[in-house]
């Protein structure tokens, strides 16, 4: 049966199919070229590029599960029942068509156009870089009845392709272990893998995906364990995304349909927040620069919306200047296409820039608003007031910025009165503290590198904007206090979206000093907020830290340590035989730290701990800052319950 089905299916799909580019021989040399970096990212994007050669073979219609293991070793195993990479002869390499996919950059069926319309994968560099990149890999293939081997150690083969049973699976399965001499973190995070494969389900409806965590057993005994499947695709994934806002209406606008020869498909909702949230994806990659898709998206709701309150006579009622802006503000939408050949630009090239892509996402989101506007007048109005009101707190906030960043002769700045500066004006090795209180500020100023450390005290807690109208920021003195300080501007950028201009940045470390405390990490969060939500640039490139101060400082005879945390201080209390005779001071706060502990422990480059805040995941990021921030109390007590122990809540 299972060879039977097998022929059936891949009988199209042989060594002619694959195609070869390139060898493999830069990949250990330059692995941050391929993979992006060697540390965290780098390491959980070796299990996407797995991944996404499964996620294929469920767009060409062949795969319905994908399973992925984190193994008590920390190794990975990905095993989907697709058609199985094929194994006969390829006629240029002469060789097993497995091991050209498995040994040779850039070779598979992707490249050929017959083998697949669409792929995710051409953007990421294909399962030999992981290959190259682990010093161990084990390829099993399920396929026309038969299993097929062969290992690897750091990309090259330990034997040829050969057949080691029968079986009723098809598809394929991948084990591999990441080389610790070449990656600065080799330990997998669950929570990073978990929200990934929940977005690819949502992405792919009807594929069901599972993560299993073989190092951490439940209560019950049974593995650590989630499985991702939806039902309805986009609409789920926007709610999702929308759980922690009130629903301005209680409809998901939808769409699935095709133009130009494009498969698109969006789901939006307008809620009752002043921000805008459109996440964006191309063959399943997250396009987080946007592109000529997020572009035609935009269009079509400034233009339709805008048609329709026009013909409708709202807007001459309102008598205020409409922005295309106004139009997007607390909408949350999701934009999922399928793209054959993808161009793809931009910094982290994850901007599209298909020009025929515009116009057809623009035709086909005019249609489907444009009809549902019609049919839904009581929600359409309710849109269009939102739309109005939107305008008037634009309007307010514009006069806002103009008093922060007024009387400022070009090129000049204006800076805070509480901020101690550095000396330097090389943005480039300056560094600014956000501490908490007066009390630490006085202790970091004694305490700093006068030369590149500047100090900026806060006084209790900042503005919390998920919940503030846009102007409100401007009218936060802390808040202004943060924006002077940087140097930074705010304006619109060619494709209309409000944007942070770092060109004046005058610090390239952004760093949050706050008490080890509750109040610590919330005023924490509420500054991540202010950065995630008025100024991402500044996160996306890596600018913004958080100092991580010790717990406890433990002293016995002539042993000394400074303790980050319970672990530290335990292992230390062990090496030195107990607590006896120990003293143990346990920080309530920076505050209470002399100038000297404070450098040595938190501010000195040479010693201190700093936590870089990334977005791995935007939709992710989203929803836990709207959950974290947002008004609902429930699902954000439920979250620090479950993570409080172990969990730093950065983006």
């Amino acid at each position: 049966m299972a060879e039977e089905l097998d022929k059936q299916q891949s009988s199209n799909y042989t060594a002619h199919n694959i195609q070869v580019l390139e060898g493999l021989e830069a990949v250990r040399k330059r692995p941050a070229m391929y993979i992006g970096d060697i540390s965290e990212k780098g390491l959980h994007h070796l299990v996407y590029e797995v991944v996404d050669n499964s996620i294929d073979e469920a767009l060409a219609g062949y795969c319905t599960h994908i399973e992925v293991f984190i193994n008590e070793d920390n190794s990975i195993t990905v095993q989907d029942n697709g058609r199985g990479i094929p194994v006969d002869m390829h006629e240029k390499e002469k060789k097993s068509a497995l091991e050209v996919v498995m040994t040779v950059l850039h070779a598979g069926g992707k490249f050929d156009k017959g083998s697949y319309k669409v792929s995710g994968g051409l953007h990421g560099v294909g399962v030999s870089c992981v290959n190259a990149l682990s010093t161990h890999m084990k390829t099993e293939v399920f396929r026309g009845g038969k299993i097929y081997q062969q290992e690897y150690s750091c990309g090259k083969p330990l034997y040829p392709v050969k057949e080691v049973g029968t079986t009723e699976l098809r598809g394929t399965r991948q084990t591999f272990t990441p080389d610790g001499s070449i990656f600065t973190e080799t330990v997998y995070k669950y929570d990073i893998l978990a929200a990934r494969l929940r977005e690819l389900a949502f992405l792919n409806k009807g594929l069901r995906i599972s993560l299993t965590d073989r190092r951490e057993k439940d209560e019950d005994g049974s593995y650590k364990h989630d499985t991702f499947y939806s039902e309805e695709g986009l609409k789920e994934f926007v709610r999702y995304i929308n759980t922690n806002r009130e629903p301005l209406i209680p409809d998901v606008i939808y769409l699935n349909t095709e133009k130009q020869g494009i498969p698109i498909e969006v789901a939006i909702m307008y809620n009752t927040s002043y921000n805008e949230n459109i996440h964006s994806y191309v063959n399943n990659i997250n396009t987080i620069e946007g592109g000529t898709h997020l572009a035609g998206f935009r269009r079509a709701i400034t233009r339709t919306l805008k048609k329709y309150a026009d013909d409708n006579k709202y807007l001459e009622k309102a008598k205020v200047e409409i922005s295309s802006e106004d139009f997007r503000e607390g909408l949350t939408a999701v934009i999922s296409i399928k793209v054959a050949e993808p161009q793809f630009e931009g910094q982290t090239k994850t901007k599209l820039g298909n020009n025929e892509v515009m116009g057809a996402v623009d035709q086909a989101v005019g249609e489907a608003l444009s009809y549902y506007l019609e049919e839904h007048p009581k929600e359409a109005k309710m849109i269009v007031n939102k739309v109005i009101l939107a305008a008037t707190a634009r309007i307010a906030a514009r006069k806002a910025r103009e008093t922060v960043q007024k009387k400022n002769p070009l090129g000049s700045v204006s800076l805070p009165g509480k901020l101690a500066d550095c000396s330097s004006r090389n943005a480039e090795e300056c560094e600014l503290f956000l501490v908490e209180g007066d009390s630490a500020g006085g202790s970091a100023k004694s305490g700093r590198n006068r030369k590149y450390q500047a100090i900026l005290p806060l006084r209790g807690k900042i503005l919390n904007v998920e919940k503030a109208m846009w102007h409100k920021a401007f009218e936060s003195d802390e808040v202004n206090n943060i924006i002077q300080a940087l140097g930074i501007r705010f304006g619109m950028n060619p494709e209309n979206e409000r944007e942070a201009n770092l060109e004046k940045l005058r610090y390239h470390k952004v760093i949050i000093m706050t008490d080890a405390d509750v109040d610590g990490s919330h005023i924490d969060t509420l500054i991540m907020t202010l950065f995630f939500r008025y100024m991402p640039e500044v996160i996306q490139q890596g600018h913004l830290y958080i100092a991580m101060p010790p717990l406890y400082c433990c002293k016995k005879g002539k042993a000394e340590k400074y303790c980050y945390n319970d672990a530290e201080k335990d292992e230390f209390v062990a090496q030195n035989g107990g607590t006896s005779g120990m003293d143990i001071q346990r920080y309530k706060g920076l505050g209470e730290m002399n100038a000297e502990d404070l450098w040595e422990t938190t501010m000195n480059p040479e010693t201190r701990r700093l936590k870089q805040v990334t977005i791995e995941n935007a939709t992710d990021a989203d929803y836990i800052f709207s959950m974290l921030m947002g008004e609902d109390v429930g699902p954000r007590r439920e979250f620090i319950e479950k993570n409080a122990k172990y969990a730093n809540v950065d983006a």
